[in-house]
């Protein structure tokens, strides 16, 4: 950030509370300030850089899990795993207490100073406040910047180049990204109406499989020891708990240990193209960008998803089960940016 003003030599007083104003200014943004001086000229240059030894908190949260990372001079130096915040579940005091069990052993939580906090559900200002309030609580001095979790993913898979970016995971969600922005965002209809190709949406055709008895005999004899509770179980699960999508998602182990069944590849194939024609073919260029995908579903099912793509001449970017050390660097080569 680069500020230049011109002055009259006699105007010391001004000058000397330009410095002290910009001095200001670097102090409460936590950048560090270089002032060039040309006197021939009576130019001033001033310069606002990103201060490399500051400490950063950046956290890609999904439903089920979320990923913490403290960065310092680019450096990772503390790692934490919690369970997956979304505010349309949760509430700040849950997020709240949470979180400061997570960093119990980290003192100097204060000291934070930038947090890149990407969550899902956070579409709008009063979502992003229920984690923003959470997170003020604990980084009182921190400047906070919330986002979806799709600009996160976005920003992990395709970095400064555009593409589309999907994110297969408890739910599912996808985007077409410019190199900076996401210009573009089939609407996510959540786990009741859409969230087609996800770990919810699968755990749903699974469940109905199993009691409309359409699941071959072989497989509901597993089925059944690995829902021991059966039918009250499952229904109290979904209809009676805080995040039936987490739990509809938690059958996705099943689908993976019998991927080569020809049942459970039918209902793995179906879900991945429904997600695939019904979102990403929407977008402008889809057969020209990467597609890159984001999450342990789209991780562990990409050999699905490659035939969906090439069936459709489509093609497959980068998979990724976490996005948090691709965001890690993201930022780390941002500021290497800002800083030239």
């Amino acid at each position: 950030m680069c500020f230049i003003f011109k002055f009259k030599k006699q105007k010391v007083c001004f000058l000397a509370f330009l410095f002290e104003s910009f001095f200001a200014i670097a102090e409460v943004c936590k950048f560090s300030a270089v002032i060039q001086l040309s006197v021939k000229n009576t130019l001033v240059l001033c310069t606002l850089t990103e201060d490399s030894g500051m400490t950063k908190i950046i956290v890609d949260s999904g439903s089920s899990k979320a990923d913490w990372r403290i960065v310092e001079d680019h450096q990772v130096v503390f790692s934490v795993s919690t369970q997956g915040f979304n505010p349309v579940f949760h509430s700040d005091e849950l997020i709240y207490r949470e979180a400061e069990k997570a960093f119990a052993s980290q003192p100097n939580l204060k000291a934070a100073a930038q947090i890149h906090f990407y969550c899902a559900g956070c579409w709008d200002v009063k979502r992003k406040n229920v984690i923003r309030k959470a997170l003020e609580r604990l980084f009182p001095n921190a400047n906070i910047e919330i986002e979806h979790d799709l600009l996160g993913a976005a920003r992990a898979a395709c970095g400064q180049e555009a593409g589309i970016t999907c994110i297969l995971g408890t739910g599912s969600n996808s985007c077409l990204y410019d190199g900076k922005n996401v210009i573009d965002n089939i609407t996510n209809l959540g786990y009741l109406l859409g969230d087609e190709g996800s770990g919810t949406f699968l755990g749903k055709a699974l469940i109905r499989a199993f009691f409309y008895r359409e699941m071959p005999g072989e497989l509901r004899q597993e089925f059944e020891s690995y829902v021991p509770g059966g039918k009250s179980d499952i229904l109290d699960r979904v209809y009676g708990k805080e995040t039936p999508n987490v739990y509809l998602a938690s059958f996705v182990p099943f689908l993976s240990e019998h991927r080569d069944h020809p049942f459970i590849m039918k209902i793995l194939y179906e879900s991945f193209a429904l997600f695939i024609d019904r979102h990403v073919r929407k977008y402008k260029n889809h057969n020209d960008l990467p597609i890159h995908f984001i999450g342990s579903v789209a991780h562990h099912f990409q050999n699905i998803l490659k035939i969906v793509l090439e069936e459709r001449s489509m093609q497959a970017g980068r998979f990724i089960q976490k996005p948090i050390d691709n965001l890690v660097a993201f930022h780390a080569s941002s500021s290497l940016v800002n800083q030239k």
